[in-house]
């Protein structure tokens, strides 16, 4: 006992803090990729260099399956199924949540959960040690397969998060964002924002009911790394779903069934201004528009040009106009956000409110004129010297590594993606870029939220 308590306690110490690197100089780590009977879908990355195993758990149980009027519902369930177990089928007793937590620092090692627009997801981090792991992976199955939605809890939470939301509605940045959304998605789920309304509407029946619908092995992308091989990474993840199977089993046996298609996001036809008043030292501007989904084929063109356009930092065109040529703003960025669906292509930057109209314009004509011409050769070998030479620390840690084959295995990427990612960067041309964006941005069509400038 004491040898597993001061294991536990170096685990603490260092796995948790994300201490521990990838062992290796960056050459390619292969994936093998398997399909359990249950349905399950595994990725696993054999990282041998510590003594360490992360895994990801992710379901097609983001936010674009959150119904209108119950916005927020697939983050709070997540949140939710860590506050507590049930007792087991088997007699295995129920705990609270501090009793949960206790027992996960006992074996310094980490459960957790979130969802995003796309993908619930759940992580594990344990050390390998028999004794650590195999009490770590029943621990997480557990937590898969019985959590408790304690009604008390909820009580709790939602207090906090009336007022957390409260608070926050009196954010410029929160107000702009959640009109700039709303603007670009239209009726699609990528827009939908919680709110004391929608949160009001969501009880612990209606996360019970999304977890038991969405939250099933047949629907699970898991992502393994670390210092396990494919057997016991098989047995690892066999383990973890036996639980959640049973619960299934008993409640709804039977194969698993389709889900609802969500529609796509709908591009714009015509350009939309929209003013804020709000009292703020700052006017605070978002531009853009619905902008591509993660598996196109013009990522890599749209990576590297967004990198020249405003992805860059203080190299970015943007900042070179916006900033150092007029000084409008200290900080003027852009970026992509693709997902299963096109997610938005992003401007935003500050100002004084007697500068706004200023730098929007000077804004918008640097995208046009991007669009337009595309990059300069000397634009285009710096950036992609830079995203190559920074690719190493994509890699460098274990769970970096997870959260890139994660990716892979969600957007159904091929297995070398990152074996290739290098040298798919440096094959792009300027022809590829300025292509890419005149298929994906119209500058002519795009949303502009100018909030605190005044009239």
């Amino acid at each position: 006992m004491n040898t597993l308590k001061t294991i536990a306690s170096l685990a603490r110490c260092t796995a948790l803090s994300g201490l521990f690197l990838v062992n290796l100089a960056w050459a390619g780590i292969p994936i093998e990729h398997w399909t359990q009977p249950s349905g399950v879908q595994v990725f696993l990355a054999n990282s041998p260099g510590i003594p360490m195993v992360d895994v990801q758990i992710d379901f097609d149980a983001g936010s674009r399956r959150d119904p209108v009027l119950q916005a927020g519902l697939a983050s709070l369930t997540a949140s939710m199924a860590a506050k507590g177990l049930r007792a087991g089928a088997d007699g295995a007793p129920a705990l609270d949540e501090n009793t949960l937590g206790e027992a996960w620092a006992d074996l310094g090692a980490s459960f957790g959960g979130g969802a995003g627009n796309d993908r619930m997801s759940f992580s594990l981090r344990s050390l390998t040690y028999p004794d650590l792991l195999t009490k770590a992976t029943q621990l997480a199955a557990r937590q898969l397969g019985e959590p408790a939605f304690p009604e008390a809890i909820w009580a709790r939470e939602r207090s906090t998060l009336n007022a957390a939301l409260k608070e926050a509605n009196t954010r410029p940045a929160t107000l702009v964002a959640r009109a700039f959304n709303a603007a670009v998605y239209g009726q699609h789920p990528y827009g939908f924002e919680m709110t004391e309304a929608t949160l009001a509407r969501i009880n612990v029946a209606d996360m019970q009911t999304f977890y038991r619908t969405m939250v099933q092995p047949c629907r699970a992308v898991v992502t393994v790394v670390g210092a396990v091989d494919r057997v016991q990474a098989d047995a690892l993840v066999s383990t973890l779903f036996a639980r959640l199977a049973l619960s299934q089993a008993a409640s709804q046996p039977g194969a698993c069934p389709a889900l609802p298609v969500v529609g796509e996001v709908v591009a714009l036809e015509k350009p939309q201004d929209l003013r804020i008043a709000f009292d703020s030292a700052q006017a605070h501007v978002l531009i853009g528009q619905p902008g591509y989904k993660r598996n196109d084929p013009d990522f890599f063109a749209l990576t590297v040009g967004n990198y020249i356009l405003g992805g860059g930092g203080f190299v970015s065109r943007l900042t070179h106009e916006v900033r150092e040529k007029r000084g409008l703003s200290y900080s003027v960025y852009s970026f992509f956000a693709p997902g299963l669906h096109a997610g938005a292509f992003t401007l935003g930057l500050q100002t004084r409110p007697d500068q706004a109209a200023q730098a929007v314009k000077v804004s918008k004509d640097v995208v046009a004129e991007f669009v337009a011409n595309g990059p300069l050769d000397a634009e285009l070998k710096a950036a992609k010297d830079n995203l190559m030479g920074g690719f190493a620390l994509r890699v460098d840690s274990n769970r970096k590594l997870l959260d890139n084959i994660a990716n892979i295995a969600w957007n159904q990427l091929p297995l070398n993606y990152l074996d290739t990612w290098t040298q798919q960067i440096e094959r792009v041309s300027a022809a590829d870029i300025k292509a890419a964006f005149a298929r994906k941005l119209q500058p002519q069509k795009m949303v502009t939220v100018v909030l605190g400038a005044g009239e």
